[in-house]
């Protein structure tokens, strides 16, 4: 009895084998002939079965499996990356166990090819928009190729462009935990038939130069990424509210870039977000040593202070940097906007007074207070369009603020200037 079952047994094994060989052959033969998706179903009928099959058996099913779903894949099923990747990672492994290789070589160079293609649909999906699928692609092109590092930065950059924040975040620790610089050398040369500057390798780049089809070659360096990375974890831990890893965040970060202007700014913003009034005017001071005669930061630490509120240091600021720039045509127009925001202060105030004679007193002291804040908002107008008559902006906040004060002859004045 006991050798009638071992031989139903073996011949229940046999025709397994047998069905298996059947559906690798039938997913080839389609594959072949370009039916991809007939090929998926005679692959994908295999694979209950298949982990008990012979070495070699399992080889040839996983490459098979590989270029089914790496074909798919090309074609648009960005799910069917990762299979494929699978797929051709068995094969190494199996064939390694087994110390017998047939498509390993095939294999790896498949996983190569799927690198590239990865990349590729990537680019595509940013311009789309779909920057969380560009960002998983880039992701996955890292972990197939990890000397690859830039397409993990790129990973980061994408999820931060679609606003998800803890991907983003993800790969931006991984990044600083495998020390990501980012810095190198670019070679470029001019294509003297096209007159294009294009970028090559180095011993490309001067191969052609000697062969005169290019000339004028640079080296071009690219500065480290590595303040930027540790700027963005803080910036993204504030996002999503946890402001002790963003402070922690930020002083690695100035760690790495002690100049970066920046990182005081940012840091300065979240200490302000916690309530620590004292800490942000101390960053903000700071900012303002590092940088003196920047224009353009101290512009940016107006804008911090009046978003906060603070619109006598606000306006400091900006006339620091009219000082530098007189021309400087935003900073203009928001510091005349200090004046209006003070003035639209007293409002509330105006409005709760009642009809007592005190109350019309002090009525009328505020208004007084706010016609002359709206006056000084308009004089600072009315020197820029000296030099700027025809800015739209400016005219346009003159003509509001004239429309505030009841002055009907400059109301006019400037909505003629604007062609209304």
């Amino acid at each position: 009895m006991k050798t009638k079952i071992l031989i139903l047994l073996a011949i229940g094994i046999s025709a397994m084998g047998y069905s298996q060989k059947n559906e690798i052959k039938a997913a080839e033969k389609a594959f072949k002939a370009g039916d991809t998706q007939a090929a998926k179903t005679s692959v994908d009928s295999a694979a209950s079965l298949i982990d008990g099959a012979d070495a070699r058996l399992q080889a040839q099913y996983y490459a098979v499996k590989g270029n089914v779903y790496s074909d798919l894949a090309k074609k648009g099923d960005g799910d069917a990356f990762q299979t494929a990747i699978d797929a051709f990672n068995k094969v190494v492994s199996v064939e390694e166990a087994s110390g017998k290789e047939k498509y390993t070589t095939v294999a790896v160079q498949k996983l190569a090819q799927i690198t590239a293609d990865l990349v590729n649909a990537a680019v595509e999906d940013n311009n789309q928009k779909e920057f969380e699928a560009a960002a998983d692609k880039l992701y996955m092109s890292y972990k197939l190729s990890p000397t690859d590092t830039l397409y993990l930065y790129y990973a980061a950059s994408s999820a931060v462009n679609g606003q998800h924040y803890e991907k983003a975040l993800k790969f931006y620790n991984e990044l600083k935990d495998i020390g990501y610089d980012g810095s190198g050398v670019n070679f470029t040369a001019v294509n003297v038939e096209t007159g294009e500057v294009e970028t090559m390798d180095q011993n490309t780049r001067d191969l052609y130069v000697k062969a005169g089809t290019h000339k004028d070659p640079k080296d071009e360096r690219t500065p480290s990424k590595s303040a930027e990375i540790v700027k963005n974890i803080a910036l993204i831990y504030q996002q999503l509210g946890d402001n002790e890893k963003a402070l922690a965040a930020y002083s690695d970060a100035r760690a790495v870039d002690a100049d970066d202007v920046n990182l005081v700014l940012g840091e300065a913003n979240l200490y302000y977000a916690m309530g620590d009034k004292e800490k942000f005017k101390e960053l903000m001071a700071e900012a303002s040593d590092m940088a003196p005669d920047n224009a353009d930061l101290l512009y940016n630490i107006g804008v911090i202070n009046m978003e906060q509120g603070n619109l006598e240091d606000a306006r400091e600021a900006y006339k620091k940097t009219l000082a530098i720039d007189p021309g400087y045509i935003n900073a203009l127009l928001n510091l005349s906007t200090t004046y209006v925001n003070e003035g639209n202060g007293l409002i509330d105030e105006m409005n709760s007074l009642g009809s007592s004679r005190s109350d019309i007193a002090r009525y009328d002291e505020l208004k007084k207070q706010k016609d002359d804040l709206f006056l000084e908002g308009a004089t600072i107008l009315e020197d820029a369009l000296k030099s700027n008559p025809d800015n739209q902006s400016v005219l346009t906040q003159l003509k509001n603020i004239y429309g505030a004060l009841g002055d009907t002859d400059n109301f006019m004045r400037i909505k003629k200037l604007l062609g209304e």
